[in-house]
Protein backbone atom coordinates (compact mmCIF):
# COMPACT_ATOMS: atom_id res chain seq x y z
CA UNK A 1 0.00 0.00 0.00
CA UNK A 2 1.43 3.68 -1.10
CA UNK A 3 2.01 5.79 1.65
CA UNK A 4 0.16 9.04 1.63
CA UNK A 5 0.89 12.29 3.16
CA UNK A 6 -1.48 15.51 3.54
CA UNK A 7 -1.11 18.12 1.25
CA UNK A 8 1.74 20.24 2.45
CA UNK A 9 0.92 23.96 2.16
CA UNK A 10 -2.62 23.14 2.94
CA UNK A 11 -1.65 22.08 6.18
CA UNK A 12 0.45 24.04 7.19
CA UNK A 13 -2.27 27.17 6.26
CA UNK A 14 -5.30 25.11 8.57
CA UNK A 15 -2.04 24.55 11.65
CA UNK A 16 -0.42 28.28 11.67
CA UNK A 17 -2.35 30.33 8.85
CA UNK A 18 -1.12 33.81 10.69
CA UNK A 19 2.60 33.05 11.02
CA UNK A 20 4.90 34.43 8.63
CA UNK A 21 5.90 32.16 5.59
CA UNK A 22 8.24 34.56 3.49
CA UNK A 23 9.84 37.50 3.57
CA UNK A 24 11.24 39.21 0.25
CA UNK A 25 12.32 42.61 -0.36
CA UNK A 26 9.44 44.58 1.00
CA UNK A 27 6.89 42.09 1.30
CA UNK A 28 6.06 39.79 4.05
CA UNK A 29 3.76 36.80 3.60
CA UNK A 30 1.59 34.59 6.31
CA UNK A 31 1.21 30.91 5.46
CA UNK A 32 -2.46 31.57 4.73
CA UNK A 33 -1.64 34.50 1.99
CA UNK A 34 0.81 31.72 0.79
CA UNK A 35 -1.83 29.09 0.22
CA UNK A 36 -4.12 32.04 -1.31
CA UNK A 37 -1.46 32.95 -3.60
CA UNK A 38 -0.82 29.34 -4.69
CA UNK A 39 -4.42 28.38 -5.03
CA UNK A 40 -5.10 30.88 -7.56
CA UNK A 41 -2.06 30.30 -8.93
CA UNK A 42 -2.75 26.51 -9.43
CA UNK A 43 -6.23 27.55 -11.15
CA UNK A 44 -4.00 29.14 -13.68
CA UNK A 45 -2.09 26.41 -14.19
CA UNK A 46 -5.24 24.23 -14.89
CA UNK A 47 -6.50 26.98 -17.32
CA UNK A 48 -3.42 25.77 -19.56
CA UNK A 49 -3.94 22.39 -19.01
CA UNK A 50 -1.46 21.31 -16.70
CA UNK A 51 -2.47 18.51 -15.01
CA UNK A 52 -0.94 15.73 -12.47
CA UNK A 53 1.46 13.22 -13.81
CA UNK A 54 2.72 16.15 -16.58
CA UNK A 55 6.44 16.95 -16.18
CA UNK A 56 6.60 20.89 -16.47
CA UNK A 57 10.16 22.46 -17.04
CA UNK A 58 10.70 25.30 -14.58
CA UNK A 59 12.78 28.51 -15.71
CA UNK A 60 12.45 31.16 -12.82
CA UNK A 61 14.57 33.42 -10.82
CA UNK A 62 14.76 33.33 -7.05
CA UNK A 63 11.32 35.50 -6.17
CA UNK A 64 8.08 34.99 -4.45
CA UNK A 65 6.23 34.22 -7.82
CA UNK A 66 9.21 31.24 -8.05
CA UNK A 67 7.49 29.52 -4.66
CA UNK A 68 4.08 29.86 -4.89
CA UNK A 69 4.96 28.56 -8.52
CA UNK A 70 6.22 25.60 -7.37
CA UNK A 71 3.56 24.97 -4.69
CA UNK A 72 1.28 24.84 -7.39
CA UNK A 73 2.62 22.15 -9.59
CA UNK A 74 3.01 20.41 -5.79
CA UNK A 75 -0.47 20.65 -5.32
CA UNK A 76 -2.19 19.67 -8.90
CA UNK A 77 0.08 16.82 -8.94
CA UNK A 78 2.64 17.62 -11.81
CA UNK A 79 6.55 16.99 -11.60
CA UNK A 80 8.47 20.39 -11.52
CA UNK A 81 11.65 19.93 -13.46
CA UNK A 82 13.82 22.25 -12.54
CA UNK A 83 15.92 24.13 -14.83
CA UNK A 84 19.42 26.10 -14.09
CA UNK A 85 19.55 29.41 -14.93
CA UNK A 86 22.43 29.48 -16.14
CA UNK A 87 22.38 26.94 -18.82
CA UNK A 88 22.78 27.91 -22.53
CA UNK A 89 19.55 27.58 -24.65
CA UNK A 90 20.39 24.10 -26.32
CA UNK A 91 21.30 22.61 -23.31
CA UNK A 92 18.02 23.92 -21.72
CA UNK A 93 16.68 22.45 -25.05
CA UNK A 94 18.03 19.07 -24.38
CA UNK A 95 16.63 18.73 -20.63
CA UNK A 96 13.45 19.43 -21.87
CA UNK A 97 13.32 17.09 -24.10
CA UNK A 98 15.15 14.24 -22.54
CA UNK A 99 12.32 14.74 -19.22
CA UNK A 100 9.51 15.07 -21.57
CA UNK A 101 8.44 18.14 -20.59
CA UNK A 102 4.94 19.17 -21.68
CA UNK A 103 5.38 23.37 -21.14
CA UNK A 104 8.08 25.17 -19.74
CA UNK A 105 7.22 27.90 -17.27
CA UNK A 106 9.65 30.53 -17.51
CA UNK A 107 9.77 34.51 -17.16
CA UNK A 108 10.38 37.46 -19.31
CA UNK A 109 13.85 38.02 -18.16
CA UNK A 110 14.77 35.27 -20.26
CA UNK A 111 13.39 36.34 -22.99
CA UNK A 112 15.96 35.83 -25.68
CA UNK A 113 16.57 31.33 -24.32
CA UNK A 114 12.50 32.00 -24.73
CA UNK A 115 13.08 32.92 -28.68
CA UNK A 116 15.50 30.80 -29.10
CA UNK A 117 13.88 27.66 -27.66
CA UNK A 118 10.96 28.44 -29.80
CA UNK A 119 12.80 28.85 -33.09
CA UNK A 120 13.59 24.91 -31.77
CA UNK A 121 9.76 24.41 -32.57
CA UNK A 122 9.62 22.64 -29.57
CA UNK A 123 6.50 19.76 -28.86
CA UNK A 124 5.98 21.70 -25.20
CA UNK A 125 4.14 25.05 -25.01
CA UNK A 126 6.21 27.56 -23.55
CA UNK A 127 4.59 30.41 -20.86
CA UNK A 128 6.07 33.23 -18.86
CA UNK A 129 4.60 33.82 -15.68
CA UNK A 130 3.28 37.76 -16.67
CA UNK A 131 1.54 35.46 -19.08
CA UNK A 132 -0.09 32.90 -16.76
CA UNK A 133 -0.82 35.40 -14.41
CA UNK A 134 -3.26 37.15 -16.97
CA UNK A 135 -5.03 34.15 -17.25
CA UNK A 136 -8.66 34.15 -15.63
CA UNK A 137 -8.23 30.65 -13.40
CA UNK A 138 -10.56 27.77 -13.41
CA UNK A 139 -11.10 26.05 -10.58
CA UNK A 140 -8.04 23.51 -9.70
CA UNK A 141 -8.31 19.54 -8.82
CA UNK A 142 -5.62 19.64 -6.03
CA UNK A 143 -4.22 17.01 -4.27
CA UNK A 144 -5.26 16.28 -1.11
CA UNK A 145 -2.86 14.29 -0.06
CA UNK A 146 0.74 13.48 -1.79
CA UNK A 147 2.13 9.90 -2.29
CA UNK A 148 5.36 9.33 -0.57
CA UNK A 149 7.12 7.23 -3.76
CA UNK A 150 5.39 10.23 -6.41
CA UNK A 151 8.04 11.93 -8.10
CA UNK A 152 8.18 15.82 -7.07
CA UNK A 153 10.88 17.17 -8.98
CA UNK A 154 13.62 16.53 -10.76
CA UNK A 155 16.69 18.04 -11.15
CA UNK A 156 19.96 17.30 -13.48
CA UNK A 157 23.22 16.53 -12.15
CA UNK A 158 26.04 19.14 -12.93
CA UNK A 159 26.93 17.75 -15.75
CA UNK A 160 30.97 17.98 -15.17
CA UNK A 161 31.02 14.75 -17.10
CA UNK A 162 29.00 14.12 -19.95
CA UNK A 163 25.36 14.17 -19.90
CA UNK A 164 23.71 15.71 -17.03
CA UNK A 165 21.31 13.06 -15.97
CA UNK A 166 17.39 14.29 -13.94
CA UNK A 167 17.47 12.79 -10.48
CA UNK A 168 13.94 11.89 -9.48
CA UNK A 169 13.15 13.36 -6.12
CA UNK A 170 9.63 11.68 -4.47
CA UNK A 171 7.78 13.28 -1.74
CA UNK A 172 9.25 11.09 0.55
CA UNK A 173 13.18 11.81 0.07
CA UNK A 174 11.89 15.51 0.56
CA UNK A 175 9.88 14.76 3.51
CA UNK A 176 12.43 12.56 4.66
CA UNK A 177 15.39 14.78 4.17
CA UNK A 178 14.05 17.80 6.58
CA UNK A 179 12.93 15.78 9.21
CA UNK A 180 16.43 13.88 9.44
CA UNK A 181 17.83 17.75 9.30
CA UNK A 182 15.12 18.49 12.22
CA UNK A 183 16.25 15.56 14.31
CA UNK A 184 20.16 16.76 13.87
CA UNK A 185 19.53 20.79 14.08
CA UNK A 186 17.02 20.65 15.80
CA UNK A 187 13.99 23.04 15.13
CA UNK A 188 12.94 26.49 17.68
CA UNK A 189 9.91 28.54 17.26
CA UNK A 190 12.17 31.49 16.47
CA UNK A 191 14.11 29.69 13.44
CA UNK A 192 14.51 31.37 10.29
CA UNK A 193 16.31 30.07 7.76
CA UNK A 194 18.11 32.89 4.84
CA UNK A 195 18.04 31.86 1.54
CA UNK A 196 20.26 33.05 -1.05
CA UNK A 197 21.05 30.14 -2.45
CA UNK A 198 19.04 29.27 -5.87
CA UNK A 199 15.84 28.21 -5.40
CA UNK A 200 16.68 25.52 -8.62
CA UNK A 201 19.31 23.96 -6.51
CA UNK A 202 18.42 21.27 -4.06
CA UNK A 203 19.86 23.58 -1.28
CA UNK A 204 17.45 26.11 -2.18
CA UNK A 205 14.61 23.65 -2.96
CA UNK A 206 15.11 22.03 0.31
CA UNK A 207 14.35 25.26 2.36
CA UNK A 208 11.22 25.79 0.92
CA UNK A 209 10.13 22.05 1.98
CA UNK A 210 11.79 22.93 5.34
CA UNK A 211 9.61 25.81 5.87
CA UNK A 212 6.04 23.91 5.04
CA UNK A 213 7.07 21.30 7.33
CA UNK A 214 8.58 23.30 10.04
CA UNK A 215 6.17 26.56 9.99
CA UNK A 216 9.36 28.45 9.81
CA UNK A 217 10.11 32.07 7.88
CA UNK A 218 12.13 32.00 5.00
CA UNK A 219 13.78 35.20 4.00
CA UNK A 220 14.36 34.85 0.40
CA UNK A 221 17.05 36.65 -1.24
CA UNK A 222 17.39 37.07 -5.34
CA UNK A 223 21.12 36.41 -5.36
CA UNK A 224 24.41 36.81 -2.91
CA UNK A 225 25.40 40.05 -1.38
CA UNK A 226 27.52 39.48 1.81
CA UNK A 227 26.44 42.86 3.43
CA UNK A 228 23.01 42.24 2.52
CA UNK A 229 23.32 38.92 4.43
CA UNK A 230 24.30 40.47 7.44
CA UNK A 231 21.75 43.23 7.37
CA UNK A 232 19.19 40.55 7.03
CA UNK A 233 19.96 38.19 9.60
CA UNK A 234 20.09 41.12 11.84
CA UNK A 235 16.96 42.93 10.57
CA UNK A 236 15.29 39.51 10.43
CA UNK A 237 16.38 37.68 13.66
CA UNK A 238 17.59 35.06 10.76
CA UNK A 239 18.49 31.67 12.94
CA UNK A 240 19.73 29.78 10.05
CA UNK A 241 21.50 30.05 6.05
CA UNK A 242 22.89 27.83 3.91
CA UNK A 243 26.71 28.49 2.61
CA UNK A 244 29.20 27.35 0.54
CA UNK A 245 32.88 28.09 1.50
CA UNK A 246 32.87 30.88 -1.00
CA UNK A 247 30.13 32.59 0.62
CA UNK A 248 31.08 31.68 3.79
CA UNK A 249 34.42 33.28 3.40
CA UNK A 250 32.93 36.41 1.71
CA UNK A 251 30.59 37.17 5.03
CA UNK A 252 33.39 36.34 7.73
CA UNK A 253 35.69 38.91 5.32
CA UNK A 254 32.68 41.62 5.93
CA UNK A 255 31.83 40.95 8.92
CA UNK A 256 35.57 42.34 9.90
CA UNK A 257 36.13 40.19 13.17
CA UNK A 258 32.50 41.13 14.34
CA UNK A 259 29.93 38.25 15.63
CA UNK A 260 26.43 37.34 14.42
CA UNK A 261 23.89 38.23 16.41
CA UNK A 262 23.03 36.48 19.64
CA UNK A 263 20.35 34.71 18.09
CA UNK A 264 21.84 33.22 15.05
CA UNK A 265 22.96 29.35 15.47
CA UNK A 266 23.99 27.89 12.21
CA UNK A 267 25.81 28.55 9.53
CA UNK A 268 24.77 24.84 7.03
CA UNK A 269 28.29 24.54 5.40
CA UNK A 270 28.04 22.57 2.15
CA UNK A 271 29.43 22.09 -1.57
CA UNK A 272 32.89 20.44 -0.80
CA UNK A 273 35.66 20.47 1.83
CA UNK A 274 35.84 23.47 3.74
CA UNK A 275 40.18 25.39 4.52
CA UNK A 276 40.42 24.23 8.61
CA UNK A 277 41.54 27.65 8.51
CA UNK A 278 38.31 29.52 7.47
CA UNK A 279 36.17 27.08 9.95
CA UNK A 280 39.07 28.44 12.67
CA UNK A 281 38.88 31.92 12.00
CA UNK A 282 34.61 31.34 12.57
CA UNK A 283 35.37 29.74 15.87
CA UNK A 284 37.27 32.69 16.90
CA UNK A 285 34.28 35.05 16.33
CA UNK A 286 31.48 33.06 17.54
CA UNK A 287 30.05 31.76 14.34
CA UNK A 288 28.33 28.21 14.48
CA UNK A 289 29.41 26.28 11.40
CA UNK A 290 28.02 22.69 10.95
CA UNK A 291 29.69 20.79 7.42
CA UNK A 292 27.71 18.87 5.47
CA UNK A 293 27.73 16.35 2.59
CA UNK A 294 25.05 15.94 0.44
CA UNK A 295 24.03 15.81 -3.22
CA UNK A 296 20.79 16.39 -5.97
CA UNK A 297 20.82 12.47 -5.68
CA UNK A 298 20.27 12.57 -1.49
CA UNK A 299 17.97 15.77 -1.47
CA UNK A 300 20.23 17.97 0.79
CA UNK A 301 22.60 17.11 3.04
CA UNK A 302 22.76 13.26 4.02
CA UNK A 303 25.48 13.76 7.04
CA UNK A 304 26.11 16.39 9.05
CA UNK A 305 28.57 17.67 11.99
CA UNK A 306 26.01 17.66 15.21
CA UNK A 307 26.42 21.00 17.30
CA UNK A 308 27.99 19.11 20.13
CA UNK A 309 30.95 18.24 17.43
CA UNK A 310 30.89 21.39 15.71
CA UNK A 311 34.81 22.54 17.10
CA UNK A 312 36.33 19.17 18.32
CA UNK A 313 36.02 17.66 14.77
CA UNK A 314 37.11 20.31 12.40
CA UNK A 315 37.42 19.30 8.94
CA UNK A 316 34.64 16.22 9.69
CA UNK A 317 31.36 16.22 7.56
CA UNK A 318 29.93 14.54 10.72
CA UNK A 319 27.79 11.61 10.42
CA UNK A 320 24.64 10.29 8.76
CA UNK A 321 21.18 12.19 9.77
CA UNK A 322 19.05 9.92 11.67
CA UNK A 323 17.16 8.08 8.93
CA UNK A 324 20.34 7.31 6.62
CA UNK A 325 23.43 5.00 6.22
CA UNK A 326 26.81 5.28 5.48
CA UNK A 327 29.84 3.09 4.42
CA UNK A 328 33.19 3.29 2.71
CA UNK A 329 34.56 0.80 0.62
CA UNK A 330 37.18 -0.54 -1.44
CA UNK A 331 37.28 -1.38 -5.32
CA UNK A 332 36.29 -4.55 -4.93
CA UNK A 333 33.19 -3.31 -3.19
CA UNK A 334 34.24 -4.41 0.70
CA UNK A 335 33.73 -1.61 3.84
CA UNK A 336 37.08 -0.76 4.85
CA UNK A 337 37.98 -0.44 8.10
CA UNK A 338 38.35 3.08 9.76
CA UNK A 339 40.48 5.94 8.56
CA UNK A 340 40.94 3.77 5.00
CA UNK A 341 40.19 5.63 2.50
CA UNK A 342 37.48 4.51 0.00
CA UNK A 343 34.12 5.60 -1.92
CA UNK A 344 31.22 6.71 -0.18
CA UNK A 345 28.20 5.08 -0.39
CA UNK A 346 24.67 5.90 0.81
CA UNK A 347 21.27 4.38 1.75
CA UNK A 348 18.14 5.84 2.85
CA UNK A 349 14.95 6.98 2.64
CA UNK A 350 16.36 10.41 1.80
CA UNK A 351 18.46 8.52 -1.54
CA UNK A 352 17.46 8.98 -5.34
CA UNK A 353 15.02 6.01 -6.20
CA UNK A 354 17.24 6.58 -9.61
CA UNK A 355 18.10 8.64 -12.70
CA UNK A 356 15.21 9.80 -15.30
CA UNK A 357 15.09 7.39 -17.71
CA UNK A 358 18.65 5.83 -17.03
CA UNK A 359 18.00 2.11 -16.23
CA UNK A 360 21.57 1.58 -17.17
CA UNK A 361 22.89 3.99 -14.70
CA UNK A 362 20.18 3.31 -12.08
CA UNK A 363 21.93 -0.57 -11.96
CA UNK A 364 25.22 0.67 -11.74
CA UNK A 365 25.29 3.96 -9.27
CA UNK A 366 21.74 1.75 -6.91
CA UNK A 367 22.62 -1.31 -5.74
CA UNK A 368 20.75 -3.09 -2.69
CA UNK A 369 19.44 0.41 -2.45
CA UNK A 370 23.05 1.83 -1.73
CA UNK A 371 23.88 4.79 -3.94
CA UNK A 372 27.60 4.80 -5.17
CA UNK A 373 28.42 8.69 -4.74
CA UNK A 374 31.88 8.20 -6.84
CA UNK A 375 33.78 10.70 -3.89
CA UNK A 376 36.48 9.98 -1.76
CA UNK A 377 36.64 9.54 2.07
CA UNK A 378 37.34 7.96 5.18
CA UNK A 379 35.29 7.85 8.73
CA UNK A 380 37.36 7.69 11.74
CA UNK A 381 37.02 5.26 14.65
CA UNK A 382 33.83 7.10 15.93
CA UNK A 383 32.18 7.01 12.81
CA UNK A 384 32.39 10.53 11.39
CA UNK A 385 32.93 11.32 7.56
CA UNK A 386 35.38 12.89 6.19
CA UNK A 387 35.50 14.23 2.41
CA UNK A 388 38.50 13.79 0.32
CA UNK A 389 37.58 14.71 -3.29
CA UNK A 390 35.82 13.11 -6.44
CA UNK A 391 37.01 10.19 -7.50
CA UNK A 392 36.66 11.48 -10.93
CA UNK A 393 39.46 14.05 -9.39
CA UNK A 394 41.82 12.19 -7.64
CA UNK A 395 45.65 13.10 -9.10
CA UNK A 396 48.12 10.35 -8.74
CA UNK A 397 51.56 11.75 -8.81
CA UNK A 398 54.75 8.79 -8.93
CA UNK A 399 52.15 6.62 -7.09
CA UNK A 400 50.72 9.08 -4.78
CA UNK A 401 47.36 10.03 -4.51
CA UNK A 402 46.97 13.93 -4.26
CA UNK A 403 43.35 15.36 -3.57
CA UNK A 404 42.77 18.69 -5.46
CA UNK A 405 40.97 19.95 -2.46
CA UNK A 406 43.70 19.51 0.04
CA UNK A 407 45.62 21.83 -2.18
CA UNK A 408 42.80 24.35 -2.42
CA UNK A 409 42.21 24.58 1.65
CA UNK A 410 45.79 25.38 1.52
CA UNK A 411 45.62 28.38 -0.91
CA UNK A 412 42.89 29.54 0.64
CA UNK A 413 43.99 29.85 3.63
CA UNK A 414 46.62 32.35 2.18
CA UNK A 415 45.29 35.77 3.19
CA UNK A 416 45.31 37.34 -0.56
CA UNK A 417 43.59 34.48 -2.27
CA UNK A 418 39.97 34.71 -2.96
CA UNK A 419 39.28 31.64 -4.69
CA UNK A 420 41.32 28.76 -5.92
CA UNK A 421 41.20 25.66 -7.66
CA UNK A 422 43.52 22.37 -8.60
CA UNK A 423 43.64 19.93 -11.63
CA UNK A 424 46.55 17.38 -12.30
CA UNK A 425 48.09 17.41 -15.83
CA UNK A 426 49.80 14.84 -17.53
CA UNK A 427 53.32 14.25 -16.88
CA UNK A 428 56.76 12.33 -18.47
CA UNK A 429 58.08 11.45 -14.81
CA UNK A 430 55.61 11.31 -12.16
CA UNK A 431 52.26 10.17 -14.56
CA UNK A 432 50.59 13.43 -13.17
CA UNK A 433 51.42 16.76 -11.29
CA UNK A 434 48.83 19.14 -10.27
CA UNK A 435 48.53 22.79 -11.06
CA UNK A 436 46.67 25.42 -9.22
CA UNK A 437 44.24 28.40 -10.56
CA UNK A 438 44.33 31.11 -8.11
CA UNK A 439 42.24 34.36 -7.80
CA UNK A 440 43.74 37.52 -5.54
CA UNK A 441 42.61 40.63 -4.98
CA UNK A 442 43.07 42.93 -8.36
CA UNK A 443 45.31 44.88 -6.56
CA UNK A 444 47.53 42.16 -5.05
CA UNK A 445 51.43 42.21 -5.92
CA UNK A 446 51.72 38.92 -4.99
CA UNK A 447 53.49 36.43 -7.33
CA UNK A 448 53.23 33.14 -7.94
CA UNK A 449 56.89 31.87 -6.13
CA UNK A 450 55.33 33.75 -3.14
CA UNK A 451 52.21 31.23 -3.65
CA UNK A 452 54.46 28.38 -3.97
CA UNK A 453 56.67 29.07 -0.60
CA UNK A 454 53.63 29.50 1.35
CA UNK A 455 52.40 26.30 0.19
CA UNK A 456 55.56 24.10 0.71
CA UNK A 457 55.47 25.50 4.45
CA UNK A 458 51.61 23.58 4.48
CA UNK A 459 51.92 20.46 1.99
CA UNK A 460 54.19 17.62 1.46
CA UNK A 461 56.21 18.35 -1.61
CA UNK A 462 54.72 16.05 -3.90
CA UNK A 463 51.52 17.90 -3.43
CA UNK A 464 52.82 21.54 -3.88
CA UNK A 465 51.48 22.74 -7.05
CA UNK A 466 54.28 22.84 -10.17
CA UNK A 467 52.34 26.12 -11.75
CA UNK A 468 50.71 28.57 -10.51
CA UNK A 469 48.08 30.10 -12.57
CA UNK A 470 46.48 33.59 -11.91
CA UNK A 471 42.89 34.45 -13.35
CA UNK A 472 39.86 36.85 -12.78
CA UNK A 473 37.59 33.64 -12.22
CA UNK A 474 36.94 30.05 -11.60
CA UNK A 475 33.89 28.38 -13.63
CA UNK A 476 31.30 27.63 -11.00
CA UNK A 477 28.31 25.61 -11.62
CA UNK A 478 25.19 27.00 -9.69
CA UNK A 479 25.60 25.19 -6.29
CA UNK A 480 29.20 27.05 -6.48
CA UNK A 481 30.93 23.73 -7.30
CA UNK A 482 34.07 23.85 -9.23
CA UNK A 483 33.90 22.33 -12.45
CA UNK A 484 37.67 21.50 -12.72
CA UNK A 485 36.99 20.37 -16.67
CA UNK A 486 36.76 24.09 -17.82
CA UNK A 487 40.02 24.47 -15.99
CA UNK A 488 41.33 22.82 -18.59
CA UNK A 489 39.65 24.68 -21.41
CA UNK A 490 41.28 27.69 -19.28
CA UNK A 491 44.20 25.91 -19.34
CA UNK A 492 44.76 24.97 -22.90
CA UNK A 493 43.35 29.15 -23.71
CA UNK A 494 46.81 30.12 -22.10
CA UNK A 495 44.60 31.89 -19.03
CA UNK A 496 47.18 33.11 -16.51
CA UNK A 497 50.58 33.73 -16.19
Amino acid sequence: MTQQIPNWLKKRAFLTPSRTALIFEDQVLTFQDTYDRTLSISGKLAAVSIVKGQFIGVLLKNHLDTITILYALQMLGATAVILNNRLTEDELAWQLEDSKSVALITEDSFAPKIAALQAKKPLYSIWTKQQLFSINPIQPNLREEYELEGICTIMYTSGTTGFPKGVKQTYGNHWWSSIGSALNLGISEQDCWLCTVPLFHISGYSILVRSLVYGMPIVLHDGFDEQRVINDISRHNVTIMSVVTTTLTRIVKALGGKNMPAQFRCMLLGGGPAPLSLLDTCAEIGIPVFQSYGMTETSSQIVTLSPENSFNKIGSAGKPLFPAQLKIIDAGGVEVKPREEGEIIVKGPNVTTGYLYREKENAEKIQNGWLHTGDIGYVDEEGFLYVLDRRADLIISGGENIYPAQIEGALLSHQEVFDAGVIGIDDDKWGQVPIAFVVCDPASLITAEELLSFCRQKLASYKVPKRIIFTERLPRNASNKLVRRQLRDLLERGSGQ
